[in-house]
């Protein structure tokens, strides 16, 4: 795991499993029992056994909610917020806060 460490926050709970690399930007708040994960399994019974790495990517002033979950190969772009039990499957662009399992956007961050 790579972190900047300029004003990030981890809360309690917190579970990284990192295989390929976790990346995080300034500024970031990570909620309590969030979870990180860089390693996944294929789905078929031959490739079940067999795991494939892909880093996680998190910008700046990120705030992950308490018992988010991030998946293998996604970037989180600056500013985004990803709500409480989350479940981030794909990438999240800038200035976009995401909510539900299969996220899906609720909103769009505008610049003051």
């Amino acid at each position: 795991m790579f972190c900047k460490d300029k004003n990030v926050f981890f809360n309690n709970g917190r579970s990284f499993q990192d295989r390929d690399g976790i990346q995080i930007g300034d500024n970031c708040r990570i909620g309590m029992n969030a979870t990180i994960a860089t390693l996944n399994h294929g789905l078929t019974l031959e490739t079940r056994n067999t795991t494939y790495a892909s880093p996680v990517t998190i910008g700046e002033n990120v705030w992950i909610g308490s018992s988010a979950t991030i998946l293998p190969g996604v970037t989180l772009g600056n500013n985004s917020v990803i709500a409480a039990g989350a479940v981030v499957t794909k990438d999240v662009l800038a200035n976009i806060v995401v909510a539900g399992v299969l996220t899906k956007v609720v909103k769009v961050i505008h610049s003051n």
